[in-house]
This record gives structure tokens, sequence and C-alpha cells, in this order.
């Protein structure tokens, strides 16, 4: 198991992406912190890892509120004394051209998904500097590489996020911490739930392996870089699309 041991903390883990990078590091010996803004979905999670012999536990963190992150931060490594990776996986969207989006769709999709980083990642930096270890890992996105029309907020958050992940992987490398991110493409997860088939299928027809990723394919991409077999990864950013931008 890639990950045995490890304390691995993921934001926005009751679905999709984050639900099942969290399954996917408890199945690699993980001890997992399931964060996610209700318990109502991160109760599920957190039974489905200790069903299968894992050992995790949930918090509510809503990641613009540093007094939630600090409760949880204290209150797992009062549990187990460390942490080892955290993955910024939390996000959200709200989508709309520059000329008709307002200032609440910008700043939540600010807040969220570039401050979240931060807030989440200040709260954890000073223990993987006492430990001389640990893991960053970022959710960014293809739109972070290459924008994308109507995402002028979200491609704002992901650029921020690959320079935090470049950064960090600066600072902190002498240290002992690795600072990655990823850059998925289109994947299955629940936000698309509600789009029409014709979208959908327009989304594949753009990818040259003709489909989605499932969320387990990016699962398995932080899995790789939070294990040792990534152990002189630091820095990058990688895209995991099928194609989609070649």
């Amino acid at each position: 198991m890639r990950l045995n041991g490890k304390v691995a903390i993921v934001t926005g883990a009751a679905s999709g992406i984050g639900r099942a990078t969290a399954l996917r590091f408890a199945k690699e010996g993980a001890r997992v912190v399931v964060c996610d803004l209700n318990q109502a979905g991160i109760d599920p999670v957190v039974s489905e890892i200790v069903a299968a012999g894992g050992d995790a536990i949930g918090y509510v963190v809503n990641v613009v509120d540093k007094a939630q992150i600090n409760e949880m931060v204290v209150g797992v490594k009062a549990r187990w004394s460390r942490i080892d990776i955290l993955v910024n996986n939390a996000g959200i969207v709200a989508d709309a051209q520059l000329s008709k989006m307002t200032e609440d769709q910008f700043d939540r999709v600010i807040d969220i998904n570039l401050k979240g980083v931060y807030n989440c990642t200040r709260a954890v930096v000073d223990t993987m500097v006492e430990q001389g270890s640990g893991v960053i890992l970022n959710a960014s996105s293809v739109v972070g590489l290459y924008g994308n029309f109507g995402q002028t907020n979200y491609a704002a958050a992901k650029f921020g996020v690959i320079g935090f992940t470049k950064t960090w992987a600066k600072e902190l490398g002498r240290k002992g911490i690795r600072s990655n991110a990823v850059c998925p493409g289109f994947v299955a997860t629940p936000i698309l739930q509600n789009m029409p088939e014709k979208v959908i299928q327009a989304m594949e027809e753009r990818v040259p392996m003709r489909r989605l990723a499932q969320p387990e394919e990016i699962a398995s991409v932080y899995t790789f870089l939070a294990s040792d077999d990534a152990s002189y990864v630091n820095g990058a950013v990688l895209s995991v699309d099928g194609g989609l931008v070649i």
C-alpha cells in the first residue's frame, strides 16, 4: 500500500473527485480526513472507508472559514499527531460572460477556489515543516492553463492555484515538502448531472479519447503524487484531460 500510515486531509471529499480520492487513499493505507460542507455528505464516505477496513474521520469544513479549518487541524493532530498530505480539492463554479458576471459570482469563486487553498495550506504548513515532510496537492484545471469562455472567475482562481503550487515548491522543497497541481479536463462528476445530454456529447467529442474522465482516474493521479513513487516530483502541473488540449 503506497500511503500506508500517512495522514491525508481531503477537502470537498463528499462527492466527485474528492470522494474518489478519499476512498483511493484509504485503500492505499492512508488515514483519511474527509472534509466537506455538511455532515450528511461526509458520513457516507467515512462509513464506506471504515466498512472496508480503513481509518477515517470527518469534519465539516468551509474552506473560507479559518476557525473551522483550524478546529479540524487541531483535531487531526490530537488524534494522529501528524499531517502528511493535503488535497485542496474543494471548489465551485459560477459561470457568466465578463459583461454579465456579478461581483458576488466573482468573489465567491475566488474566495473558495483560490483563497480557500491558501487558507487550508497555511493551516497545515507549520506542522509539515516541523515534521520535515509533507505533500500539498492542488486542484487546478485545464481552464487554469488555457482559460475558457464564460469562466473569468474560475480561470483566474485556477491560474492562481498554479502560481501557489510553483511558489510553494520553491519555498518548501528545501524543507521536505512537495507541492504539485493536477489539471483535470472534463470529468463525469455530479456537477454535470443537470447538463443537457447534447452538451455532454459535445464535450466528449472534443476529447481525442471520446469520453469524459471518471473521478477515479483523477484520484489515481493524486495517489501517485502523494506517494513516495513521486518523491522527486515537485512544482509539477499535470494535465489529466484525455488529450483535450493538444
